[in-house]
């Protein structure tokens, strides 16, 4: 008896599972309307209302149904379906959307179709064939009109509107077009293709239309020409030649599709970007739950690569672009005008003045004053130029010339006279001279105006001002008693003369000042080898916080040479450097102001608590290289950092790498190549060469930047007298670890690191090279950042034998 019963349990055991499945064969097809699917079985539909229940793939991570936009509408759509933002990904209707009641259905024909409230065919994809058996939302972002034999018919990959997804691949033909607006999702000013050609360009449109219209980034030069874009799953994104071949990336980020969602979008504003998402929230991280910009943005400065001849720029006419502290572009009208449309700044701008009476020119030169704007310009809107001018003839030819609205006046003494309405607008310090921008003075009418009024309209007039004489007097008298109290008020709190620096957007502080923004020295935010640097607040409208840095006597360091190099400074404009915004040279007072960078040094940063996770490591990685590729290269005059140590990176509010303390490095000219001089820099991160007295190159920076690689790819410090013997010293321990092939120990207890070897492994190498005894074996900075993106092969380095004279 006994055994008859475990020979039934064993039965049931072995039947239970099946009898299961065969329920759920049974139920499927008849689940109800909006639930999770599958497949998706024809018959099905969903209509577009708040309450509505979009179908979902396997997983719940993607969902493919209607969203609402504002009161606009509907928008059939997939998104990512497990973040609060329920970011879209895909849409059918992005250009004619769609009221509450309409519907989409997959028919019993098996056509997948949108109509709205009354029936009207919205959007529905055209395969050949016969109809679809089934459709699925998958897990990938894919969704999938398939044949009863599972041959996918129509997928939503197949044609993408503004986002890629890994695995999603662009073939030739294909296009991405920008929003237009960030939450207006119909198709906008800017379009990314893979052209029959094999030449994968951006462009902008001739909008409304989408017909390419200014090429602003291509492969052609950069990679070459391919048939397809590969988008894989570690978010790699390239292009694959004709032959087969695999060419360079067009984005190289490594990302872990275990803990991120990642997606590359083409933006509103024109810039293809890579976006990663968290998962799962984790108390051993420390990123936020947001979407968060992958390095390598395309283009990196949009501002300066949309220089057409038709189409108002990256801004649209009569305004300019400038990167914003977060590097992405920001739309200004100029002095004089305002944005026809504040809710959408690429409109462009309009004037708010009357303009110049071209009849009488010369009569309304009073009555118009010019603005200056440094680094500033209009490409290819100049209608004369003039040269062999100083910069007095240029303001006063624009004044009398009634078709100028700006002249630009350069170094080389040209001036370009320029009309309305204006475009491809940019501010950059790498632009050069400055605009002139002529404008009515306060509230002056037009010469013409006055001139064409007939009589008895200035009987008029004239009427109506007697008749309010004597309220116009007390009211002139109240505003200039409000005028000169103001007056008084603010030349309490004057600035002093000299305030800008000549040539540079800079203010010249006095001490008393800084004195007063810092609370007399009392917030200290950090020490170094040539002063200290404390907190402060400036006293004007925004109260922007600062850094001054209050710099310690300087031995043979004139009025003259401290001018000089501030001015060096000054020019440098990197969003990988801190930016300097003014100082004060006053008797032995020498300070430096420097924007404030609010989530302080990555010393405290890397070494603190808690282990700062991979990718952002990564990224500080790439921007410091940036940063001094930058610096060694591509700054009117070339600089050599020679203190290079985590305690001169700091962050800032998007935990972005800033380089700083280069404006107290030796400077050298453009043709110079070396220098040599006393040993500056930080014990363990100063190159070999100090020591032997020989020639100081750039590669003094890059040798330490290699100990700060090994620093960020295993989260400690070069010198840790705590470690166990032969891990001491991080550069030593890290090149017996590629020797032996046992990387995986620099980052063992980093699971997010250790699942990413390849990076590791790319890093430690570039390291290696950088820490070279011998200065010529170390790679210059440019192909240093191309090694950390992947974009050249990089090669095992000979052993690096100066590592413990370095300590």
């Amino acid at each position: 008896m006994q055994g008859l019963q475990i020979q039934y349990l064993h039965i049931m055991d072995f039947q239970l599972p099946y009898c299961f499945f065969f329920l759920l064969l049974l139920l499927l097809p008849f689940s109800g309307n909006g639930q999770a699917h599958s497949n998706i079985s024809s018959g099905l539909f969903l209509t577009a209302a708040s309450d509505n229940l979009p179908w979902t793939s396997p997983s719940g991570e993607f969902a493919f149904g209607f969203q609402q936009v504002g009161d606009a509408g509907y928008l059939l759509a997939i998104w990512f379906n497990k973040i609060p933002e329920r970011t879209i990904v895909w849409s059918a209707n992005r250009n004619d959307l769609v009221q509450g009641g309409s519907r989409v259905q997959l028919t019993r024909d098996g056509e997948l179709v949108l109509n709205d409230q009354s029936g009207r065919t919205i959007w529905s994809p055209v395969f050949g064939g016969s109809g679809a058996a089934y459709a699925a939302m998958l897990d990938t972002g894919n969704f999938v009109l398939a044949s009863q034999a599972d041959a996918n018919l129509w997928q939503s990959f197949d044609e993408p509107t503004d986002t890629l997804l890994p695995s999603q691949n662009l073939n030739s033909g294909a296009q991405l077009i920008a929003p237009y607006l960030e939450k207006n999702y119909s198709e906008g000013r800017y379009k990314f293709i893979l052209q029959a050609d094999g030449n994968l360009i951006l462009y902008t449109t001739h909008y409304p239309l989408t017909t390419s219209n200014f090429a602003y980034w291509s492969t052609q030069s950069s990679i070459g020409s391919g048939y397809q874009v590969i988008f894989n799953q570690s978010g790699f994104m390239y292009l694959v030649a004709r032959n087969g071949t695999v060419l360079n990336p067009v984005f190289s980020n490594s990302v872990s599709m275990q803990d991120l969602y990642l997606r590359a979008t083409l933006d509103y504003d024109g810039v293809l970007r890579q976006y990663v998402y968290p998962k799962t929230a984790s108390s051993s991280r420390s990123r936020a739950m947001a979407w968060t910009t992958l390095s390598n943005s395309i283009p990196s400065n949009i501002c300066l690569r949309i220089t057409g001849q038709q189409g108002g720029g990256a801004c649209g006419f009569n305004s300019y672009c400038r990167l914003a502290d977060d590097q992405r572009p920001s739309c200004k009208c100029l002095p004089g005008y305002t944005f026809f449309d504040p809710n959408d700044e690429r409109k462009g701008c309009k004037k708010d003045f009357i303009s110049q009476d071209c009849d009488h020119p010369s009569q309304e030169i009073d009555s118009f004053e010019i603005k200056e704007m440094p680094n500033t310009n209009w490409p290819f809107n100049d209608y004369e130029m003039f040269g062999s001018v100083d910069e007095d003839w240029c303001r006063q030819a624009c004044l009398s010339d009634c078709y100028c609205a700006v002249a630009i006046f350069n170094t080389a003494g040209q001036c370009w006279m320029k009309r309305v309405p204006l475009s491809n607008g940019v501010t950059d310090p790498s632009v050069g001279g400055k605009a002139l921008i002529k404008v009515r003075k306060g509230n002056s009418t037009a010469g013409s105006s006055a001139k064409k009024c007939d009589r008895s309209n200035l009987i008029t007039t004239g009427s109506v001002l007697l008749g309010s004489s004597i309220f116009l007097i007390v009211l002139s008298l109240l505003g200039i008693y409000v005028f000169f109290s103001r007056w008084n008020r603010q030349q309490q709190k004057m600035i002093p003369q000299h305030r800008l620096m000549p040539d540079m957007n800079m203010q010249n502080f006095t001490y008393n000042e800084l004195e007063r923004a810092t609370g007399g020295f009392t917030e200290e935010l950090g020490r170094g080898a040539f002063g200290t640097v404390y907190k402060g607040v400036l006293a004007n409208e925004d109260k922007p916080l600062i850094a001054v840095k209050k710099l310690d006597q300087m031995a043979g360091e004139g009025d003259r040479e401290f001018n000089t190099e501030v001015k060096v400074i000054g020019r440098t404009n990197h969003k990988n450097l801190v930016q300097l915004i003014g100082f004060c040279n006053e008797g032995q007072h020498r300070l430096l102001v420097y924007e404030y960078m609010s989530n302080g040094s990555l010393a405290n940063f890397l070494f603190g608590d808690s282990r700062p996770n991979w990718y952002r490591r990564m990224q500080i990685a790439f921007d410091i290289a940036r940063g001094l590729l930058y610096l060694h290269e591509e700054c009117s005059s070339q600089i050599i950092h020679c203190d290079i140590k985590p305690q001169n990176i700091l962050l800032d509010k998007s935990f972005n790498a800033r380089i700083s303390d280069f404006g107290i490095a030796k400077l050298l000219k453009t043709d110079q190549t070396k220098t040599t001089t006393a040993i500056r820099g930080t014990k363990g991160y100063v190159a070999p060469e100090w020591f032997k007295n020989l020639p100081v190159t750039t590669k003094v920076d890059t040798y330490s930047l290699g100990i700060l690689l090994l620093e960020l790819v295993c989260c400690r410090k070069n010198f840790d007298i705590d470690k166990k013997e032969g891990q001491i010293v991080l550069a030593d321990w890290a090149w017996d670890c590629l020797k032996e092939g046992k990387l995986d120990l620099l980052v063992e207890d980093d699971e997010e690191a250790a699942e990413d070897m390849k990076t590791v492994e790319r890093f430690v190498i570039v390291a290696i090279w950088c820490l070279q005894e011998d200065p010529s074996l170390r790679p210059e900075m440019k192909k240093v950042v191309l090694m950390l993106e992947g974009a050249v092969q990089v090669s095992i380095p000979p052993h690096p034998s100066s590592f413990i004279s370095t300590i």
